[in-house]
Parts: C-alpha cells; structure tokens; sequence
C-alpha cells in the first residue's frame, strides 16, 4: 500500500534483512529483560537506516514520510521496542533538518551510523501535554541554563542527542539540542512498564545544563511552529506505522497457529472453527484499514491537500485503535497458547498498549479532530 519507488523499496529490503537477522531473534529477550536493543539498533545503523531521512548533502538517503512509514512498519513487525526506538531517532532528525546550521554535524554522524537522536519534550508538570512545557530557561549572557523533569524520554541514556523543549520568560518555546556528555543531564529514573520494555523511555532530568544559542534549534520562542510542522508529520504517521507493524505481527501470527495447531483426536485444525476464522478476518480487515489510511495521508501530504494535517491527526488515532483491537482479537484467537506466551502474540499485545498512550494520546487527537471539524481552535 506504500507505493515505494526503486531506492524506497530498497531500504525497507535492507531493514526485513536486518530485522530478520538480529531484531527478531532478540525481541522476546528484550522484553523479558527489559533491556535496551543496543545490537538491533546497531544493525539498523551498519545497514546505514540511522541516515534514512538525512538530506544528501549531509551524507543521507534524503528519504521522505513514506518510506520512513515503510521501514518502521516492517521492524516493528518483528520488535516494536526497537521500532520505537528508531521512531524517536526519525523525530530528532526532523529536528536537525529544520537547522542544519546547529546540527550539521549531528545529521553527517547520523548517516554515518554514529548518532543516535530522541526527543525530551513531555514534562511531568505538564504530563502528555508536550506542547507546553512548564520549565523555563534562565538567561546566562549568550547562554542558557536548562532545568526541567523530563519523563518518557526514548532511549534515555542510550541516545547521543536529545532535542529538549523549554519555555521562554515571554511565553514561547524553544528547542536545544543537547549532548549525551553535557554536564548536568541525567536520567532521573529507571523504566519498568506494560509494554515496549526495550524503549528505555526513562524521567530524565536537566540539572542546570548550560546551553549556548549554536544549541538553539528554534527562532528564539517560535519552536512552536517547528514542533507542529516538522515533527508532529514524523511523530504521527511514524507512530501510526508502528502500530500497523504491532497488528501485521498478530495477524501473522494468529494465522499460522490456527494453520499450524489443531485438534489430533478429531482430525481438525483450528482453522476449521468458523468463529476463529472470523476473528482472524477481522483482524486483516482492522489492519488493512489502518495502512490505507496512512497511504492516504501521505498522499495527501505530497498533494499538499488542505486536508492533510487532520489526516496527519486521524492516522496515529485509528492505528493505535486498531493495534488494541487485533492484538486483542489474537489473544482471544490463539486462547492459552497467546496467554502462556508460546506465540509472542502476549508481548505485542501489551507492547500495542503504548502506541494509544503516547502523546497527542488517542483521546487527545479524537478532541482535537472533533475541534477542527467544529472550526475550533486545537490549542486554545
């Protein structure tokens, strides 16, 4: 449904191969340790996907949304830790794209595989909220000192650069972009959760972290603009890719247990239950629906389509629905095979738990398409 063209299908090829290779082999391993996917983020570097979204003038593939959707589809499919890990890494770069002035460097070590990005924007004051930061910079002559009690940062202490939010004295916000070396950045807590165990989205906290304007991504107080233009595209398609690859991992799996298991004494598969194969049905026609929507919104984004943005907000909503709906289907399905972990099929169920809890959660984006479709303001 991608619709790729040569050198896109090329790099989602390179990423089922790397996926295949490492990624899935470690995906119950890291869940159960709940521990970083530090080889299969590896691998997705050496094969050169950190670069992905890098313009070619910094050493990058220049790849667009859809092919970004497209390899985040196929490695969540195999492990939706790792595939959330690379989501962030995507966002930050959107970031360092909007000023390559400040990140030039940062974008060239990406696409050489050597930097690994992620956002800190969410604050515990201020919760899933992300939009409106409640720490403030303080002025330190040409600098800034940055203190702030970040939460849910991806790849917390794993990541080489953080692009941080901070409110301004006059009301606005502003981006810096932050090294994993500066003085005074910490991770402020361990992460032990429900789902997506191997994402290592810890509190971290800024303690004082000094920050020059060369770390200023943002027009000062106008990163507002950036956050919505640049990065929520990135965030929300991206996010709506890896719950697709959490619902085509159920389904797959689904479909080969009741092909696969069955009943010795009666001579039967599973697959001869009409009610099974219903829900297994359902589960392709939830999932199938999520993926043409985001298609869709591509389309619409590459047609500059004045409805793009509420599809933008409409594709992260239905594909995070849909992941809760088809792993659900897949439990009940499988039955205690699901249940006692034999299939996997448990670890993506909780793992799609995250995807609607993630800010803009699916509750905000259902208020703000339902105030756009009434002409209202989304952040008033």
């Amino acid at each position: 449904m991608y619709r790729l063209n040569p050198q896109e299908t090329l790099a989602v090829t390179r990423a089922a191969e790397v996926a295949d290779r490492t990624i899935a082999p470690l995906a119950a391993q890291i869940d159960e340790q709940a521990r970083f996917p530090s080889e299969s983020v590896s691998a997705l570097a050496e094969a050169g996907l950190f670069g992905l979204t890098v313009p070619t003038e910094f050493g990058g593939q220049g790849a667009g949304l859809r092919a970004a959707a497209a390899v985040l589809d196929t490695v969540a499919q195999r492990c939706p830790s790792t595939a959330m890990v690379y989501l962030m890494h995507l966002c930050g770069i959107a970031c360092y794209k909007a000023n390559p002035h400040v990140a030039s460097e940062a974008l060239r070590a990406a696409a050489r595989g050597e930097h690994l990005s992620t956002l800190a924007w969410s604050e515990m004051g201020s919760r899933s909220h992300f939009w409106a930061p409640v720490s403030k910079a303080e002025p330190q002559g040409d600098a800034v000192r940055l203190r702030a009690e970040k939460s849910w940062v991806t790849s917390a202490g794993h990541a080489d650069g953080y692009v941080v939010t901070t409110g301004t004295a006059e009301g606005g916000i502003d981006l810096y972009l932050l090294q994993k070396d500066d003085a005074g950045l910490e991770v402020a807590g361990p992460w032990n959760a429900l789902g997506m165990r191997g994402t290592a989205s810890a509190p971290m906290r800024l303690a004082g972290v000094e920050a020059g304007s060369d770390r200023r991504l943002s027009e000062p107080g106008q990163a507002f603009g950036m956050m919505m233009g640049h990065v929520l595209p990135q965030f929300q398609t991206g996010n709506a890719a890896v719950s697709i690859g959490a619902a085509e991992s159920a389904v797959r799996a689904t479909a080969g247990h009741l092909t696969g298991q069955g009943f010795e004494h009666l001579g039967t598969k599973l697959a001869d239950l009409p009610n099974l194969r219903h829900r297994l049905a359902a589960m392709r026609i939830e999932t199938d629906k999520a993926r043409a929507l985001l298609a869709a919104t591509f389309d619409a984004l590459e047609s500059e389509d004045p409805g793009a943005m509420l599809l933008v907000l409409e594709s992260k909503a239905m594909a995070a629905d849909t992941a809760l709906l088809v792993t659900d289907l897949a439990m009940r399905a499988c039955g205690g095979a699901a249940f006692s972990r034999h299939l996997g099929v448990e670890r993506v169920f909780r793992d799609a738990r995250a995807m609607s809890v993630m800010a803009p959660t699916s509750d905000v984006l259902h208020d703000f398409v339902g105030k756009a479709l009434c002409g209202m303001e989304l952040f008033s």
